[in-house]
């Protein structure tokens, strides 16, 4: 089996733009700044004008949505 000689730290972030994150998720960019504004995910400012976000981040916004059993659809 395969191990990797550095797994990923906890701490490693996958930093994408506001477009990358929409286009990741399959919303719209005003979606992802409303994701930003309410508190949902955290946005990083680099520079006066780039906003970056982590995808992991983007990532923990999705859900299963349940079944009529309660069973949730993989």
């Amino acid at each position: 089996m395969y191990k990797p000689q550095n797994p990923p730290s906890p701490t490693d972030h996958r930093w994408v733009g506001i477009a990358s994150a929409a286009t990741y998720a399959g919303v719209s960019t005003k979606t992802v700044r409303r994701w930003i504004s309410s508190g949902n995910i955290a946005g990083y400012r680099v520079g006066p004008r780039l906003i970056r976000v982590d995808l992991a981040e983007v990532e923990r916004m999705m859900r299963p949505i349940p079944t009529i059993d309660g069973a949730a659809v993989a």
